[in-house]
């Protein structure tokens, strides 16, 4: 347990959150309200029942929960709700910056056009200025999607390239390589989009994954991607390369009991921009906060690793050299106060 760290400490903390999938902060509170709003039958009538329905033990059993809640997100206000909603709890964090995913392909799919899932998210991110949040968008392809899916997907964004800033790779790892999206990470780098990749943890063929993601893709992050210390010549690239990895202790403990805290604290201790998160927050029992809490409270960590892990979120963030030297310096101040 930790003695140096409170809990208001790490909610106070100026931070940046970097591996956030906005799907994943579906409220039931909120799932009950659209359902209603727009006359979709989810089966559920109370918020306790939506509540139990969250219930899951690995990955598939997570996404067969977390795919079909989305069927209540329908039309553009809806988006921008789901999307403000967040933002709220994100100023309520002290989130000076964060980079949302979006799954496209899991509302097109469903019929929804990409406009009305892009206008909706993109319209929050702008009024999210009024809390004092900078929130940029992060396209993600469906990796249990076909590659032509990704590409159609990519296709359809590209006119909307002024709303989102970057690419990434998630859902099902198994058995769906990045490489399998190669042509879609090109040409997303030749449209000037940044790039990440989800290579989650422990998987089959995990350092396999992470290889391509960084050798061949030339992601500029990992999502999740603690199975590295498994390869010293990995870590030794992605700390050379300044690569950030996005870890996020609670949905970690999900699938490892120990939250990979171990590994966050290897690769902090080799200089890897290691930074923490919180995934998919309404599913896995906590936001941004909770996060570093609950792994600096499990890991005995310092002040010092805690402000490292929030240094290092600014630092391997999609934003300009000013713009992080100003959050920066706020992180300092807080730090000197606290």
């Amino acid at each position: 347990m930790s003695t140096e760290v409170t809990q208001a400490f790490t909610h106070g903390l100026p931070k940046a959150e970097l591996h956030l999938h906005i799907e994943g902060t579906l409220e039931p509170d909120l799932k009950l309200k659209l359902a209603q709003r727009n006359h979709v039958d989810i089966g559920q009538h109370t918020i306790e029942e939506v509540q139990k329905a969250y219930q899951y033990d690995d990955l598939a059993s997570f996404l067969a929960v977390y795919y079909p809640a989305m069927n209540v997100l329908q039309h553009e206000q809806d988006f921008y709700d789901l999307a403000f909603a967040y933002l709220q709890r994100a100023a309520a964090n002290n989130v000076r910056h964060v980079e949302i995913f979006f799954d496209p392909q899991a509302h097109t799919s469903r019929g929804i056009p990409f406009k009305t899932v892009i206008d909706g998210l993109y319209r929050a991110t702008v009024d999210a200025r009024a809390l004092n949040v900078d929130a940029q968008l992060i396209l993600c392809f469906l990796r249990d999607f076909s590659k032509e899916s990704a590409r159609q997907t990519l296709a359809a964004a590209l006119p909307y390239k002024d709303k989102f800033i970057g690419i990434g790779l998630d859902s099902d790892e198994h058995n769906n390589p990045p490489m399998k999206f190669a042509r879609q990470y090109e040409d997303a780098a030749a449209a000037g989009l940044h790039l990440t990749a989800h290579c989650d943890i422990d998987q089959k063929d995990s350092i396999e994954h992470i290889r391509q993601a960084l050798e061949q893709l030339d992601v500029e992050r990992l999502d999740h991607g603690t199975n590295i210390v498994e390869d010293p010549d990995l870590v030794q690239l992605v700390a050379r390369k300044g690569i950030g990895l996005t870890s996020c202790p609670l949905s970690n403990s999900f699938v490892s009991p120990e939250m990979k805290g171990k590994e966050v604290l290897d690769l902090l201790a080799q200089h890897v921009k290691v930074s923490i998160n919180s995934d998919d927050p309404a599913y896995f029992g906590g936001y941004i906060g909770d996060n570093y809490y609950a792994l600096a409270d499990k890991f005995n960590l310092t002040k010092a690793q805690v402000v490292q892990l929030a240094r290092n979120s600014f630092e391997t963030s999609w934003i300009s050299a000013t713009q992080k030297a100003l959050y920066l310096k706020e992180l300092d101040a807080y730090v000197a106060t606290h």
